[in-house]
């Protein structure tokens, strides 16, 4: 089979089916000379690293409402947006995009670069963030790879070579395909069709633009690609995290640092995460235990948390953190991670709701 894949036929087929997304702007405008917003472009994509559209959505609105303009952005204070940040998870894009805003509107004169090159010296924008906001917020004919993408040129090109050792093949492929014109709906459509036709699992061939053309569809062994190497185990690390209520109902809470796991946002004080954590109590009290463990899932590591719970007087003095009353303490605010804690605490009260015995 000679492979003959035509930049046209996906474009005839996104034409139709792109998908509607608060940050794209349609096809049909498009033609019409309606140019993207490039601060949408890179804020929506720096949100979707490793992160559904499903996810995203909410959170870019809810930003893009807070924050309309770069500059309102780069002008924000830092824990409001990590508060909005919260539960997107993978927080040191936060902490980026910051960076990112402010260099852009204090070096760049609040306009994006629209040069590849220049686009990753910016904080938090890598080789394939930077192909995506040149081609969809500048129509630039660069080649853009994601895991969607990697996907479709897998199959196109029955390639069987495993990941990620066959990035730079992939990559190659890809680039045959990318056209001159159209640069920003091609990027577009080519991720659309991964994420709704070209599936990892059961995928939709007969009603894929590219099924005449597709090797790996030809040789029946569309399904099995990519070929990935199987991934280790995930260690398991072990903490121990204390949830502190005051008796005039207000919360201790910390600020983590800046740096590392959930950097800069607020969580509840606890342990070192390791092999065999140490008490580390911010106040001295008796603590009750919740027989409930917290499991959480990190990209490197799964981490299982020891939940301990306690009510204090209103005089009492943290060692770490401070105390926010019902007012300030909104649970959303928390990553996804200390909204389990917190979960699990309050278990713990309405069992206990005025105890201070250990569990």
């Amino acid at each position: 089979m000679t492979i003959d894949v035509n930049s046209r036929d996906l474009l005839y087929w996104y034409d139709t089916n792109a998908r509607k997304m608060p940050w794209r702007i349609p096809p049909k405008r498009i033609k019409k000379g309606e140019k993207p917003d490039p601060y949408k472009i890179w804020l929506s994509e720096i949100m979707l690293q490793q992160t559904t559209v499903a996810t995203v959505e909410s959170y870019f609105i809810n930003f893009i409402s807070m924050w309309p303009k770069i500059s309102d952005l780069a002008n924000a204070n830092d824990d409001k947006v990590m508060a909005a940040w919260a539960g997107l998870g993978y927080y040191a894009r936060a902490r980026n995009l910051l960076k990112c805003a402010r260099i852009v509107v204090s070096e760049f004169n609040g306009v994006f670069p629209t040069d590849i090159n220049d686009l990753q010296t910016l904080p938090g924008i890598g080789p394939y963030t930077s192909a995506a906001i040149a081609a969809i917020a500048f129509d630039k004919s660069e080649t853009v790879m994601d895991g969607n993408v990697e996907r479709v040129i897998s199959r196109i090109y029955a390639i069987q070579k495993p990941l990620p050792k066959a990035k730079a093949l992939l990559f190659k492929g890809a680039e045959k395909i990318t056209p001159k014109r159209r640069a920003g709906d091609y990027a577009q459509a080519i991720m659309d069709l991964g994420s709704t036709i070209c599936l990892p699992k059961n995928p939709r061939c007969d009603v894929c633009p590219w099924m005449q053309s597709c090797l790996g569809k030809f040789r029946g062994i569309e399904s099995s690609l990519p070929i990935k190497i199987k991934k280790k185990l995930k260690p398991l690390r072990y903490g121990i995290i204390y949830v502190t209520k005051r008796r005039d109902g207000s919360w201790l809470l910390e600020r983590r640092e800046p740096k590392g796991l959930l950097g800069g946002m607020l969580g509840w004080p606890g342990s070192e995460w390791s092999g065999e954590p140490y008490e580390s109590p911010p106040v001295v009290t008796t603590w009750m235990t919740s027989k409930n463990l917290v499991r959480h899932v990190f990209s490197h590591f799964t981490l299982q948390l020891k939940v301990k719970v306690a009510i204090v007087p209103e005089n009492i003095k943290p060692t770490i953190g401070f105390f926010y009353n019902n007012d300030q303490f909104v649970k959303s605010d928390l990553p996804k991670l200390m909204q389990k804690v917190f979960d699990v605490a309050l278990l713990e009260l309405k069992k206990n709701p005025a105890s201070t015995k250990a569990g």
